[in-house]
């Protein structure tokens, strides 16, 4: 007797499907991007490139074109990767997809894996001394406990 089991969605059983890595042009963020764009290639799975635009109320107030400022760093981004890929084409190919989510850091990426079924994340490292002590987006995605969590240093 066969026993039928339902066909339903489950994380990382034949390798990742989607990984997602969180690029803000920063020098951990472009290596965890970098890393995350060789396993994906090994692994034939899908680049999710995230940018998280941050909501600044604050930038607003004082007058500064927050807005504009970061769709230009998202452009600059998109810019940059399609570059690399360019570049890149004929020897590795890599499937890849930008998305920009708009709020803090954690709460974007957050959002980004759910919403587009992470089988992994990637970050990287933060740069600020302060995370240390208080805890930094690579330390909360860790003990979110949802994915594996890749932190490039």
């Amino acid at each position: 007797m066969t026993e039928q089991h339902a066909h339903q969605f489950e994380r990382g059983t034949d390798g990742p499907k989607v990984i997602v890595v969180g690029l803000d042009g920063s020098g951990p963020s472009l290596r965890a991007a970098a890393y995350a764009a060789g396993l994906a290639r090994r692994q034939h799975a899908l680049l999710a490139v995230v940018y998280v635009q941050p909501v600044l109320a604050a930038g607003a107030a004082l007058g500064a074109p927050v807005a504009e400022t970061t769709d230009e760093i998202a452009e600059d981004l998109v810019a940059q990767i399609r570059d690399s890929a360019e570049r890149l084409k004929g020897i590795f190919e890599v499937r890849w997809e930008f998305h920009t989510f708009r709020g803090d850091p954690y709460n974007g990426l957050v959002k980004a894996a759910d919403e587009l079924k992470a089988d992994a994340v990637v970050v990287g490292a933060s740069e600020q001394a302060g995370h240390r002590f208080v805890g930094s987006v690579a330390v909360r995605l860790v003990k979110a406990g949802r994915w594996p969590v890749t932190v490039v240093p």
